[in-house]
């Protein structure tokens, strides 16, 4: 198969992607976090059944279909992520075994890190596990890799900072986000690499900074898929004594309070 009907294939699963997902998360029933004690609501044939499934699709050959098996097995991530009636009963916490099926096969493809996030750390409750996944995709990128790629390295310290209060990781990850970031040649490449400099300078000095976790809000703001999470994010913002400014043309504008009483925006 030639790279351009891949490639067809994979914008077409991401739309789906898209519409189903918003449609779904913005449901308040998928408000709250689900943690993996969920999986016990299952029998334990259904859930043996399911990881034997996922695993099959995860480590199963793709003879040389890599793009087309990651985006079957993303809608099927989307199938089992957009069962309303199911999730509020057996939960989420298969959502990191569907996204590393997905990204097993096609660690590349920035888009699928923001659902690895989304459904693993926000409504699976397992943060641990989306740093694990990301940095096996991490790990994969070679000389050549995808000029937006410097932004699974910005959420994988988001997850860092925000989630497992690791700092020193944090600022390692952000690190890596400005060393990708100015090599790239992707537009507004050169903005996030002083912008993830800056997040790893602050958490340098402080890892418990405040302006660092306003910032990696922000990104979370700018990324996410659902209202629950930007609203989420807003209030974290506001929280940590930032703000969040929202222009007419649909522009989003944060600013805090440095030490000191002097204001810098983002």
């Amino acid at each position: 198969m030639t790279e351009k009907p891949i490639n067809a294939i994979k914008n077409i699963a991401f739309i789906l992607a898209v519409s189903s997902a918003v449609g779904v998360l913005q449901s308040s029933a998928l408000n709250k976090l689900k943690t993996s004690s969920s999986q016990a609501l299952m029998t334990d044939q259904q859930l043996s059944g399911q990881l034997e499934k996922l695993k099959l699709l995860s480590e199963g050959p793709s003879f040389g279909f890599r793009n087309v098996v990651a985006n079957w097995s993303f809608l099927e991530f989307l199938q089992y992520f957009g069962d309303n009636q199911n999730r509020q009963t057996s939960g989420y916490g298969l959502s990191p075994n569907y996204m590393e099926a997905v990204l097993n096969h096609d660690p590349y493809y920035r888009p699928f890190y923001i659902f690895l996030s989304e459904s693993t750390t926000f409504y699976a409750g397992m943060p641990d596990k989306t740093v694990e996944i990301i940095d096996k995709g991490l790990s994969s990128f070679g000389q050549q890799k995808p000029a937006d790629s410097y932004y699974i390295w910005r959420y994988k310290g988001t997850d860092e900072l925000l989630f497992l209060n690791d700092g020193d990781e944090a600022q390692h990850s952000f690190e890596m986000a400005a060393q990708w970031a100015a090599e790239s040649d992707d537009a507004g490449s050169q903005q996030m690499a002083a912008l993830s400099a800056q997040t790893a300078a602050y958490l340098a000095a402080n890892p418990e900074s405040m302006e660092a976790k306003v910032n990696a809000w922000s990104s979370i703001l700018t990324t996410a898929i659902d209202d629950a999470t930007r609203e989420r994010a807003v209030a974290q913002i506001r929280a940590l004594g930032g703000d969040v400014v929202f222009s007419e043309d649909g522009g989003i504008k944060i600013e805090f309070a440095q030490e000191g009483g002097q204001g810098s925006e983002s």
